[in-house]
């Protein structure tokens, strides 16, 4: 699980999230309110809701507002697949192969989160358990 999470808020705008993804190597930003998890923005989610004409010379005036778009348009909402703290590999990796998402938010029983699972966080923990049983 990565710990270290970034949120923003239902009426952020999309260029925060852009500068977010821009400046940051994340790929899924966590939508909050009063720390209560309400839904997810992945750099995908980002990708199809801005203009492709962005930071281009064919950027026009209605291409520009495509960065005033708000979050709470283009994440995705509750009910979301999340994890609780004690979740193991083997309950994401179920998660993972039932669902078509690219991360998963580990929740406390408040539905506060306190990290993220990623299909890169599950390969670098069976490579680390493969290395161990191994010796290397």
């Amino acid at each position: 699980m990565t710990k270290k999470i970034v949120t923003v808020g239902f009426d952020d705008n999309l260029s925060t999230v852009k500068e977010i993804f821009d400046h940051l190597k994340f790929h899924h930003l966590l939508v909050v309110d009063s720390d209560e998890l309400f839904g997810i923005v992945s750099d995908r989610d980002l990708l199809k809701a801005l203009s492709p004409r962005i930071g281009t010379v064919l950027e026009t005036p209605d291409d520009e507002a495509t960065l005033n778009k708000k979050v709470h348009h283009i994440m995705s909402r509750k009910p979301l697949i999340t994890l609780p703290p004690e979740a193991t590999i083997i309950d994401a990796v179920d998660l993972f192969s039932k669902h078509n998402i690219s991360c998963i938010p580990v929740v406390d029983s408040d539905y506060k989160p306190i990290g993220l699972v990623s299909w890169r966080d599950i390969l670098k923990a069976l490579v680390n358990e493969i290395e161990e049983l191994e010796g290397i």
